[in-house]
This record gives structure tokens, sequence and C-alpha cells, in this order.
């Protein structure tokens, strides 16, 4: 009820507004109507009384040769002449002596009144045939207006009832009214039918009800399976765009509070909660998928606490810009100037992954009235002596870290990933990912589930627009379809619009904020100054270099110290203790596969009198020259 009423008071609002600003134009057309209908008037009156339509009369008999039915005509002329004639004097005499004489004395009001008629008489008499004099203040009508009989016109016309059997009628479970802009009811299909069925018929319903499927959106209602909200927008809701990011006031954000991220169907504002999270962005090229993500990215550079990682395997331009914040990054898989970005990433996720277990470790020794329930809190997360940062792990086209061209580090990255994907987010580690694959991609079958896994465990799923309702099931998640969400059925027009599930009990379709190159650059300067005021800045942003490759071989060859040889146990032993910082975790299976692929042979060593599988100094050769996108030669 609210709703319609400011529905209804906007519409004349509106009407109001549009006619009293050509009030003055609307005087001179109205003039000037009267003095045509003036005109016109005199005209007909003049014709009334004249009859000049019978003259036709007189020369038809004339043309018969009937002197006695011409000389009765003209009697019968004469008589109507003179009576019309005498009227139309009576009526003007009338006239002219009330003008005269009686206006005269009327009130300002009345006489107002009636010059005001008069003229509105001769005005409408003056118009143009088939034209309002006064045009309308909506020209076309904006919008079907929604009624019960339009509603069961279309779902019965879409094969979802029967209003001839009882049994298959379809019922409303709410009045029709008025929401945002657009029209609200609850539909009750007959027993048997389902969201489902609703769904897959949209574009039927569409038609039936004379709008583009653009406007029509259906949701489920949790208290039955027939019974569903059908929401029918005036317009195309997402043909408007949402405008620019607020980000742009560069103002210090809070990590801690919800991310704006775009306007949903209705107009309201949606924001993502990005802690605790991880985020699935899909889309068929060019729809929107990376400025979607790097606007989250954005906020999160805006909070200075926050520690950011960035990584695009696409190499474009769109997030070059963070290297002057993020902690870590790389861009494509050659390597350029600043190094191999896969190293980089391995590194990078090696050093998440052992951060993400010490965190672990680290507040479970916490007093529970500093850390409540175990878990990372904002006054921790920001108190640099506990050195647990949220950490934001931004991944575009990320299935091309899934198919490096090595397959080595291929299942590396997709182990350390499935890894952080299950357990980081609950220790303060946001993932953000997006891909134009959602499909799978990968250099071997191990690897392909590993994507597989991967892609499924994100919480929250966001589908701009797909190929297929398939596809969009794959970025939103199993069940998608079924409840109505599929994102196949954007239009290409619609950039930058997407359907937004796991974030909230509703999943709106959501028109994101604009943060182009330019927004992006002045976001990011800005970042940049709230961290060195912070004194935040860490990794490559401070200036700090990806540390070197280890050349396992060199490090293994430096501990036999003149040893004949050693068993595989006493290398990662002594690894371990000249270089705690790389080898702290190696492990003698570890150092065994990895010396061994750079071609040492393991043999048996005797040591102390016992026999053990190991290796000899003198069949360590220097590493072969390393192809660009393997993996570094040790892990650490």
């Amino acid at each position: 009820m609210p709703a319609t009423v400011r529905h209804t008071a906007g519409r004349w609002r509106h009407i109001v507004a549009y006619h009293a600003v050509r009030v003055p134009w609307y005087a001179v057309v109205v003039l000037r109507a009267a003095m045509v209908g003036a005109v016109r008037t005199a005209t007909r009156v003049t014709a009334w009384a004249s009859l000049p339509e019978t003259d036709r009369l007189l020369e038809s008999a004339t043309s018969a040769g009937d002197a006695a039915l011409w000389l009765k005509l003209a009697r019968e002329l004469r008589g109507t002449r003179r009576a019309r004639g005498l009227a139309v004097t009576a009526g003007v005499g009338a006239v002219v002596a009330a003008w005269t004489l009686l206006l005269p004395t009327l009130p300002t009001p009345w006489l107002a009144v009636v010059c005001l008629a008069l003229v509105g008489m001769l005005a409408r008499a003056g118009r143009d045939p088939g034209r309002p004099l006064i045009p309308p203040a909506i020209v076309t009508p904006r919008f079907r207006r929604l009624t019960a009989d339009i509603v069961l016109r279309a779902y019965y016309a879409a094969k979802l009832g029967n209003p001839d059997k009882p049994d298959q009628q379809i019922t409303f479970g709410s009045p029709m009214a008025r929401e945002g802009e657009g029209s609200r009811v609850v539909v009750d299909l007959p027993y048997g039918k389902g969201l489902t069925d609703a769904v897959r018929t949209l574009p039927s319903i569409a038609s039936g009800l004379d709008v583009s499927t653009s406007q029509v959106f259906i949701s489920r209602d949790d208290s039955s399976v027939r019974r569903h909200v059908l929401w029918v927008a005036d317009r195309d809701p997402l043909a408007l765009p949402a405008g620019t990011t607020p980000l742009l006031a560069r103002k210090p954000t809070d990590i801690w509070k919800p991310a704006p991220f775009g306007l949903n169907e209705r107009g309201r504002p949606v924001a993502l909660d990005m802690m605790w999270n991880s985020i699935l962005i899909g889309a068929q090229p060019r729809q929107g998928k990376t400025f979607a993500l790097r606007s989250l990215a954005l906020y999160a550079a805006l909070d200075p606490y926050v520690r950011i990682s960035v990584f695009d395997g696409g190499g474009k331009p769109d997030w070059r810009i963070f290297s002057l914040v993020a902690d870590r990054c790389g861009f494509g898989l050659a390597p350029d100037i600043s190094g191999d970005p896969i190293d980089t990433l391995l590194f990078t996720l090696r050093e998440l992954k052992k951060d993400v277990q010490r965190r672990y470790v680290e507040l479970s020794k916490l007093p529970p009235a500093i850390c409540p329930e175990g878990k990372l809190t904002r006054d921790i997360a920001r108190d640099p002596d506990y050195g647990m940062p949220v950490w934001l792990l931004a991944l575009d086209e990320f299935q091309e870290y899934f198919n490096t061209g090595n397959q080595d580090a291929d299942k590396e990255i997709a182990e350390l990933l499935v890894y952080l994907i299950r357990v980081a987010p609950a220790a303060g580690v946001i993932i953000g990912s997006a891909t134009q694959r959602p499909s799978g991609i990968g250099s071997s079958g191990e690897t392909s589930r590993r994507f597989t896994d991967f892609r499924d465990n994100h919480i929250i799923r966001f589908a701009l627009k797909t190929g297929s309702w398939q596809v969009s099931d794959l970025v939103l998640g199993s069940g998608a379809y079924t409840e109505g969400l599929d994102s196949s059925t954007l239009l290409p027009q619609h950039k930058g619009v997407g359907i937004l599930r796991g974030a909230s009990d509703a999943n709106p379709t959501v028109r994101t904020f604009l943060a182009d190159a330019q927004h992006a650059e002045q976001i990011i300067h800005a970042a940049r100054a709230l961290r060195q005021a912070a004194r935040t800045l860490t990794g490559q942003a401070a200036g700090v270099p990806v540390p070197a490759r280890r050349d396992v071989l060199a490090d293994v060859a430096a501990v036999f110290a003149g040893e004949p040889g050693l068993h595989w146990a006493e290398i990662a032993e002594r690894l371990s203790a000249t270089a705690p910082d790389v080898y702290a975790d190696v492990t003698a299976d570890v150092v065994s596969a990895q010396v061994r692929a750079l071609g040492v042979p393991s043999v048996d060593v005797k040591r102390r009198g016992t026999v053990l599988k190991g290796a000899r100094p003198a069949a360590i050769q220097p590493p072969p020259p390393r192809a660009a996108g393997s993996p570094p030669a040790a892990t650490g």
C-alpha cells in the first residue's frame, strides 16, 4: 500500500510539474484555437441559416424541366431560411445584449469564469480533429499497468494452468501491489506445478504480459513449492547504468563492513560482505567480470590494513595499477623485467598457506577475552604485533594458472588453491576469483578435478552474461537454474549486469557500479597514500622484491661438506638447518623427488654401518635451463 501511494503521488507530481511550466505556451495555443473556433462557428451558423446544400435540389428540378417541383422547393426554402435567419438574428442580439448589459455587472471572478468557458468552447471547436489541444504529460505510456486479468492471461498462455478446470486454476497469494518501479504479486500455481515450470516458460509469460523478458523476475517463495513471487518492472531495469562507484570519494574503507557493489533490479543498493567469504565471478568475455572483481579489490585497497595480492592470468592492463599497493602481483604467464609471474604466484601461495597454518595456531593460544570463539577479530587484524592482517587474494582469469604449460607447476598451484579456498577464508583470507572458462581447464585429469574443486568451493557467486543455463549453473552453483537464476537470459547489452547468489537470502540481479581505468588509477593513488600514512605498504609495493629462486642442486651440494655421500634424511636435515626460511618443512622424500627430477640418481649410501638411499656429490650437476612458466626448483 505505501509503495502504491508513493507511486501515484509521484505520477501526479510529474503531471502537475509538466503542465505548470508549459502554461504560457498553452495560453497561446488555446487563444489561437479559440480564434479558429470562432471562424468555424460563424461559418457553420451561416451555412445552417442559408442551407447552401439545397441548391443542388433546385438545379435538379430545373434540369428535369419540372416547374411545379421547382416552385414548391423555392417556397419551402424561402420560409426555412426566413425562420432560421430570424433565429440567428435573435441569438446574436441576445449575445450582444448580454455582453453589453449583463456581463459588466458580474463580479470579476464570475466574469473570468464566463470568459474562460466561452474561450474553452471556441477552442474546442477550433482544435485539429483527432488531436488533443493540450498534449498529455506522458506522451506514450511508460509502462503497461499490471492487473490480475493480465497476469492470468499470461500464465494460461504459458500453459501453466487451465481456467476451465477447477484443480488447474491459478490463484494469487497476495493482492497486486506496487514495489519500486514495478508491480509485485504472489502467484500460486496449480497443484503439480512449481517454480521450475514457471522459470522454463519465462519468455512465454513475458509475451503474455506484453513486456520484454528482462522486465520479468520470478523468485522462490519458501512457503510452498508451487508458490513464487512475480515482479514485473515498468521498463527494463537492467538497461539503466548504476553509475560510477562511490569509492571515487577516495575515503578510507573498512573491510569489516560491506563493500558497495551496485544496484539491484529495484534500484536498491547492494553491498557484499567480503570478510570470511570467497567470491567467484564468471561470464563471457567483455561482459564486465574484471571490472566487478576489480571494484571489490579497490574497496579493499582503500583499507590500509588489508594486505593485497593480485594475479591476472590474462596479463591485461586492467590490474597493473595495483602494483602500487599489492604485496605481491603478477600479470600473464610469461616472464618480464619484474620476474616470472608463475614463480611469484607459487611463492605467494606457499607463503599464504604457511601464514594460514600459523594463524590457526596463534589464534588458538589467545585467551577468549581477546579472541572470542578462536576467530580473527578486527582489533587483532589491525594490531601489527599479531601479524595477522586481513589478506585479499585476487585471481583474474584464474583458469590460466591451471594450464601454465608445466604439469608440475599446474599440480602445485591447483593443490595450494584448493587448500586455501577450503581453509583460508576462516583465517581472514578473502579470495576473489574471475574466469571466462567456468567449465574447467587443465593439463591433466587431476588438475582438472582440482579446478572443479576450487571453483565449487566459493561461497558467493556472481554470474554476468553466459552462453547457456548450464554454464550459468557452473558459476552460480548447482541448482541455481531450478531457483529461477539463469544468467544466459541477460541481454548482450546488459554490460556489468549479473546475478548474485550466496551473499544473502535474496539473489538479486545487480547492475555493478562502474570504475573504469581512470577511476581505478585515482582510487589506487589515494589507497597508496593511505598505506604510506599508516605504514602498511609491504612486499613489491614497498620495493621488496620476491626472494630469488633457490638453486636446490647448489644448496644440496653445499651441505656435503666433503662427505662422499649422504642419506636423503641427512640432506633434508642439513638443508633445514642451513636455510630454515626455505627448507623448514622439507622432508627426505621431498628432497629426493626434487633432486632426482633434476637428473641426480638415488643410490645406496653406507653411513655409520647403515645403507640407505641417498646421493653422492659427484653426481650433482648444474640444473638445465628452466622453461618459462615452470616452477622454481625448491619449494621450501
